[in-house]
C-alpha cells in the first residue's frame, strides 16, 4: 500500500493538472484526492498491506508512458537486446507499456513466435505487447494469417524496417485489418529514392561522400497510404515521420476524415542531419534526420495534433556493429531511457507543448490507438504510473539497455524519472533520490487521520 502525498498529478485523459494525494493498493489506484485520509473502507481494501508514504512535494505523477514502437531483438539478435533488458530500459525511462515490432529472426508472422514473445514479456516488470508482421517473412508478397495473429495477441500489424510496395497487397491488408479493428503501421521509404540509407540527401551526405535518402522516398508513400486508408476505411499509422511534406499530407488527410495517425521520434524532433557530423553512425537511422525546417514541421505537427504520438523506435545495435564505417553500420539508435527528457527539454521548455500535452503524446494517445488499458490514472484502474522531477538534471552514462548506440550517451539531460509503478509494483526506482522522502518503514497514520475526508 503506497500513498503518494502532495504530488502534482498530470493526467491528460481527465485534463487534470493539480496537487493531490494518490493511494495505491491491490495493484490499483484506489483513491485520488486532496489531503487524502484513510477511512475504514480503504484500510479494508488494503488487506493488511503495509502502508508506505512518500513525500512527493515538488514532484509530478503521470500515467505510465506507452511506446508504440520498439525493437527488443528477441528472438534472433539477443546480442543487441533481449526482452528482459529492453523492458528494464523501458521502466527506467518511465514506460509501463511497449509495443514490439515484428522484424525479429524468425519474423513474428506465426503462432509459435508471437506466443513466445508475449510469454517472455509477461516475465518482465512492465507490459510488453506485440505487433505481427503484415507479410510472411517481411517479404511483401503474401499476407500473414491476420485473424490468427490477432487471436494470438497481436495488437497491430507492421512490416516496420521494410516498406510495403505493392498497392493491391496494401489495399487487401488494410481491408483485413479494418475488419479485425486493428491498426496497420507503415515504414514509409520507397527504395527507388534511397541510394544510401540512414542519412538525408543533402550537405551532410555529401560530406560523407554519399547520395543519401531523398525525402521523396517518404513523401510519395505517405501520400499513397493516406489515399488508400481513405478508400478502405482502415486505421493506419505513419511511423517515425521525418519530412515536412509528410506532416502536411497527414494533416490534410485527417481533415478529410481519414483514420490516419502519425508518430514522431525524439531524435527527429531534437536533431537535424548535421548530427551525423557530430555523432557518426549514432545519428544514422531510417528514415534519416533531415533539415531544421523538417524538425520544425514535426514540432508543429505535435502542437496541433496532426502527430498524436511520440514513439522511440528504440533500435539497439552492438557497439562493434555501429563502429563500422558509416555506409556499413546499421541504422537506428536506442531511445527508451532518454525520450522523456528530450520531450521535456525540446518541446515543453521552449513552449511548444504543455506538460499535459507531452504526457498525452507519450501515454494517453498511443494507449488509445492500440486499445490498451493504460494512459490514464483513475480510481479502480491499474496503478501504472510514473513519478518524475522536471528540474532534476542527470547524466546518461550507464544504459539499462544492452546497447549504447545513442547520441546522448554521456550527455547531461533534464527531467528525471524517479519511480515507475506497473500494476502497483515497483518496476524502477531511483532509490538514492527517493530514500529520504519515504516515511520510516512501519509508520502508521495518526488516529485522527483515519477519518475520511469525503
Amino acid at each position: 500500500m503506497i500513498m503518494l502525498k502532495s504530488v502534482r498529478l498530470i493526467n491528460p485523459a481527465t485534463r487534470t493538472d493539480e496537487i493531490c494525494d494518490i493511494l495505491i493498493a491491490e495493484q490499483k489506484v484506489i483513491k485520488i484526492g486532496e489531503a487524502l485520509a484513510l477511512d475504514a473502507r480503504l484500510i479494508a481494501r488494503a488487506k493488511g498491506e503495509v502502508l508506505r508514504v512518500l513525500d512527493c512535494s515538488g514532484l509530478c505523477a503521470a500515467p505510465g508512458l506507452v511506446d508504440g514502437h520498439v525493437h527488443f531483438r528477441d528472438p534472433g539478435q539477443t546480442h543487441k537486446e533481449e526482452i528482459a533488458t529492453g523492458a528494464g530500459a523501458a521502466a527506467a525511462g518511465g514506460f509501463t507499456s511497449v509495443v514490439c515490432m515484428a522484424n525479429t529472426i524468425p519474423t513474428i508472422d506465426n503462432e509459435e513466435t508471437i506466443v513466445s514473445v508475449i510469454r517472455k514479456g509477461r516475465m518482465t516488470p512492465i507490459h510488453v505487447y506485440c505487433c505481427a508482421a503484415v507479410t510472411k517473412g517481411l517479404q511483401g508478397k503474401e499476407l500473414v494469417d491476420m485473424k490468427l495473429m490477432k487471436e494470438c495477441g497481436a495488437v497491430g500489424f507492421t512490416d516496420d524496417g521494410r516498406p510495403l510496395l505493392g498497392e493491391e497487397l496494401v489495399k487487401e491488408a488494410m481491408s483485413r485489418a479494418r475488419r479485425l479493428k486493428l491498426p496497420l503501421s507503415f515504414h514509409e521509404e520507397d527504395p527507388r529514392f534511397v541510394k544510401d540509407p540512414g542519412v538525408n540527401s543533402g550537405p551532410a551526405a555529401e560530406r560523407l561522400g554519399l547520395t543519401g535518402a531523398d525525402r521523396r522516398a517518404e513523401i510519395e508513400m505517405v501520400e499513397r497510404d493516406c489515399r488508400l486508408a481513405g478508400e478502405t476505411g482502415a486505421t493506419v499509422v505513419i511511423q517515425h515521420i521525418s519530412a515536412a511534406e509528410s506532416v502536411e499530407i497527414v494533416r490534410k488527410a485527417k481533415r478529410a476524415g481519414v483514420r490516419v495517425f502519425a508518430e514522431a521520434t525524439p531524435h527527429h524532433f531534437s536533431l537535424t542531419e548535421e548530427a551525423v557530423s557530430l555523432y557518426g553512425s549514432n545519428a544514422k537511422m531510417n528514415p534519416p534526420l533531415r533539415t531544421e525546417a523538417d524538425r520544425g514541421a514535426i514540432i508543429e505537427g505535435l502542437k496541433d495534433g496532426t502527430i498524436e504520438m511520440i514513439a522511440t523506435d528504440h533500435a539497439p545495435h552492438a557497439k562493434n556493429e555501429k563502429d563500422r564505417p558509416f555506409r556499413e553500420a546499421p541504422s537506428g539508435i536506442i531511445g527508451l531511457e532518454t525520450a522523456f527528457s528530450l520531450g521535456l527539454m525540446n518541446l515543453v521548455e521552449p513552449g511548444h507543448l504543455t506538460l499535459l500535452q507531452l504526457i498525452s503524446r507519450m501515454s494517453t494517445e498511443p494507449a488509445k490507438l492500440y486499445g490498451l488499458d493504460a494512459g490514464v490514472i483513475r480510481e479502480d484502474a491499474p496503478a501504472d504510473l510514473i513519478l518524475f522531477d522536471t528540474e532534476r538534471r542527470w547524466a546518461y552514462l550507464a544504459p539499462k539497455s544492452k546497447s549504447t548506440n545513442s547520441p546522448w550517451l554521456g550527455k547531461s539531460l533534464k527531467g528525471k524519472i524517479l519511480l515507475t509503478l506497473c500494476g502497483g509494483r515497483v518496476a524502477h526506482e531511483d532509490t538514492q533520490t527517493l530514500a529520504p522522502r519515504w516515511l520510516p518503514t512501519g509508520t502508521r497514520m495518526k488516529p485522527d487521520e483515519l477519518l475520511t475526508n469525503d
